[in-house]
């Protein structure tokens, strides 16, 4: 969480420490309409960051996960972003538009335009061939195309907010935003102040736009993790009704570069449903080329893979992704996996299985629902590991809580944590554990949301 903080406040100071070299908030002499001209520059040079960044970050570009400790914090920036441009651009359009309407309802006297001079429309070297010329001829439209933009833009990233529209249509729709953001750059090459283009901030801008325009096109154009999706068929599924639970193992051809315990990917079964996102509950064995996808029926399209999915169906999986991966040197490690939070840990299981470490683990389960199937499975997962289970039926052993998981590992002082289940879950005991003295970096917890 620190390394997205940094990153979204670093965007914002950044680009603001920037500008404030090459122009002011408070401009002489200051009048409404003087204000109004600086700050929709300032505000549009907000706006088009934060929408260039988070089109980087949707392209899912693998140099920048260990930066951001994996996709899911990338996915948590992005998330942030959008709701960021979403403020941004309201106020941005508010002081461009608004500021028309009220001339046009006489609340507002709109100040009579300077003559042209020097560097002006008709002034000495600025024939109608001109490149500024032509910039300014393209104001008009500039602004239209930005304002419908941005009237859609609107729309799509509060669909993408509401949790109860459907995935596979947030999907559908949420790639229209790359169309919309390359109508946005034309937006903003045209009426970003020339003057500024020769400066720091213009070069940073020019560098932001230059990389969402290429994420947008990787979007468009379906590239996106292109050069990490692997077929496969589906080997056997398993079904847990108790837990609402499908298992599902797929034989992948070569290419799958191997993943990591506690890494995820995204398998796509349909076309027409698109890709999802599945935590990985296989360790990785180069010669079966077996990968297995534990889900729990929690949505549309989850409750209805028992019934879509077959023995020997196609899949695409792309990936891995995510850098929850155990890798610490602390001698304890805490798991906590909360439900069907515990997909990483089986992985992690069966790798230690085949190759055991040094550390000592010990391992929270707290479920609601009971499978004797499956958790006979998990406790011969957890003695061929050498890892300590602590099961926790809710509704017979009660909730887990810090204190609890205290008593049972007194010395949790050593004791590196990892969580993976319900984010308000993860986000009480991180607090409860930091509070009692647990270093900030020894808490890890798995942001499995991708919106």
């Amino acid at each position: 969480m620190k390394n997205i903080k940094l990153t979204l406040w670093g965007l914002f100071l950044g680009l603001s420490a920037l500008w404030l070299l090459a122009d002011s908030l408070l401009p002489a002499p200051f009048t409404y309409f003087s204000f109004r001209g600086v700050f929709v520059q300032y505000t549009g040079l907000l706006l088009m960051g934060a929408m260039s960044l988070a089109m980087i970050l949707a392209a899912r570009p693998k140099w920048l996960e260990p930066r951001l400790n994996g996709l899911d914090k990338m996915y948590r920036l992005h998330k942030w972003l959008g709701i960021s441009t979403l403020v941004l651009g309201v106020i941005h359009w508010w002081w461009a538009q608004g500021t028309k309407w009220m001339v046009g309802w006489g609340w507002l006297v709109k100040p009579a335009r300077k003559g042209a001079g020097p560097g002006g429309p008709g002034g000495p070297g600025m024939g109608a061939d001109t490149l500024a010329e032509w910039l300014r001829s393209q104001r008009g439209l500039a602004e239209n195309i930005g304002e419908w933009a941005f009237y859609a833009a609107v729309v799509l990233l509060v669909l993408a907010l509401v949790k109860r529209f459907p995935y596979h249509r947030f999907v559908q729709t949420h790639k229209w935003l790359a169309a919309l953001y390359l109508l946005l750059v034309y937006h903003a090459l045209i009426l970003f102040k020339a003057e500024y283009w020769s400066q720091p901030v213009g070069w940073a801008l020019a560098l932001l736009l230059l990389g969402g325009t290429v994420a947008a096109w990787l979007v468009l154009s379906r590239r996106v993790g292109a050069g990490r999706k692997v077929a496969g068929r589906i080997e056997s599924l398993t079904y847990y009704p108790e837990l609402q639970v499908l298992e599902t193992a797929i034989q992948l051809e070569p290419g799958w570069a191997g993943h990591t315990a506690g890494q995820f990917a995204f398998a796509t079964s349909d076309q027409g449903e698109g890709a999802h996102p599945y935590t990985i509950a296989s360790a990785w064995e180069p010669e079966s080329r077996r990968i297995v996808f534990i889900t729990k029926a929690l949505g549309d399209h989850t409750s209805r893979l028992r019934e879509k999915l077959k023995v020997g169906a196609g899949v695409v999986v792309e990936g891995p992704y995510g850098c929850f991966d155990f890798n610490d040197r602390q001698p304890l490690q805490i798991w906590i996996g909360a439900g069907i939070g515990i997909t990483p840990f089986i992985a992690r299981m069966k790798q230690l299985a085949a190759r055991p470490g040094q550390q000592s683990i010990h391992l929270f389960h707290p479920t609601a629902e009971y499978s004797e199937a499956a958790i006979a499975k998990l406790r011969a997962d957890a003695a061929a590991a050498g890892v300590h289970l602590h099961l926790l039926v809710s509704p017979r052993d009660g909730l887990l809580d810090g204190e609890r998981i205290r008593q049972a590992v007194p010395d949790w002082r050593q004791a590196s944590l990892w969580f993976c289940g319900p984010p308000a879950f993860g986000q009480a005991l991180r607090q409860d554990f930091q509070a009692q003295g647990m270093a900030a970096e020894r808490f890890h917890q798995e942001l499995f949301q991708m919106r």
